[in-house]
């Protein structure tokens, strides 16, 4: 399930980067599932193709920058109970072990963080999604920038790496990554990403740790990669919405604008994604009315009159005409065959 996808506590911080980078709502309003109501549910996975699409708008509306405000945004707890695994072991290498084994939790399993510990170095590597493009800077900024934080979680914001290794080219412009990982000894275009810390565990632990506390997060994300569940398509998203919107109608319909509004874009964009899916406001307004009123007829005793203003007709008649030209029979006598 897990597969070519990332958890939505993942695409919820990177929106929220991407919103305040100043990305277009019509840029984000076209990639699956992100205008949708999976955004908020825990156990929804994203197509990784629609991580990647923020990680590009994100990086072409701030290029230099892009990485470091994602790393500010990630405080502990926005990646759930992954934060806690990492940051909440016994030593940094455990935890950081521990968050490499459940990694998919909110990442795509293509993913991977490595530990290697040297006498009293320890380094922590991060393989991730590559696009080939100058958005992979970004990416890999922001993946140490996170190893990072929940070091400094775990030990304190005294922490600091002497060294910094990451898998692309220098970007033009990369000093203030100074600033960001609190050392100036960062190289490009090594081997892999990598982050390294010289005697981490001098540094007292914020909190002290917890074994049970640790035993119930490794089964707490566990349970989370096992329940998840894939975001529902875009087409499926606007249907839902425009039931929603008829239900709310009390009879009075409901209209593109409206849902549009709830969809959290312009008519005009919402327009373009009805073409984009070979179909129109009509036919999928027509389709989600046939689809309720199949439902409530089979299911519920509901009078014609009580279904036609759950559909947004203004009474029975309407919803008489409008069944027989999709069934070819009257809604009595679907309902007396069901």
């Amino acid at each position: 399930m897990v597969r070519d996808s990332v958890a939505s506590h993942v695409m919820r911080l990177l929106v929220g980067v991407a919103e305040d980078s100043g990305v277009p709502e019509h840029e984000l309003a076209f990639i699956e599932g992100v205008r949708g109501p999976g955004l908020d549910d825990d156990l929804i996975r994203f197509p990784t193709s629609s991580l990647l699409r923020v990680w590009e708008l994100i990086h072409a509306a701030d290029p230099v920058g892009g990485g470091a405000r994602a790393i500010a945004a990630a405080d502990r707890g926005r990646l759930h109970v992954w934060d806690y695994l990492a940051s909440g072991a016994p030593t940094l290498a455990a935890g950081f072990a521990d968050a490499g084994e459940y990694l998919s939790a909110i990442c795509d399993p293509v993913a991977r963080i490595s530990v290697i510990e040297d006498g009293a170095r320890l380094t922590v590597g991060h393989d991730n999604l590559r696009t080939g493009t100058a958005v992979d800077a970004t990416i890999n900024e922001y993946a140490l920038g996170l190893i990072l934080r929940r070091a400094r979680d775990a030990r304190g914001d005294g922490l600091r790496p002497v060294r910094v290794d990451f898998a692309h080219d220098a970007p033009p412009w990369h000093h203030h990554l100074d600033a960001v990982f609190g050392t100036g000894n960062i190289h490009f275009g090594q081997s892999g990403n990598r982050i390294t810390f010289l005697d981490p565990e001098s540094e007292p632990a914020t909190k002290p740790f917890d074994p049970e506390l640790q035993r119930v997060m490794r089964m707490y994300a566990r349970s989370i990669i096992d329940s998840a569940r894939p975001a529902p398509g875009w087409r499926d998203t606007f249907r839902n919405a425009i039931g929603e919107a008829l239900a709310d109608s009390h009879g009075r319909g409901t209209s593109l604008e409206e849902v549009a509004h709830r969809l959290a874009m312009s008519p005009r964009t919402l327009q373009r994604r009805l073409a984009e899916h070979d179909t129109t406001w009509r036919e999928e307004l027509e389709a989600v009315r046939y689809d309720h009123a199949t439902r409530l007829l089979r299911e519920t005793e509901l009078s014609l009159q009580s279904i036609a203003g759950r559909l947004g007709y203004t009474d029975h008649r309407t919803l008489r005409r409008a069944f027989q030209r999709w069934t070819g029979q009257t809604p009595d006598a679907f309902r007396r065959a069901a």
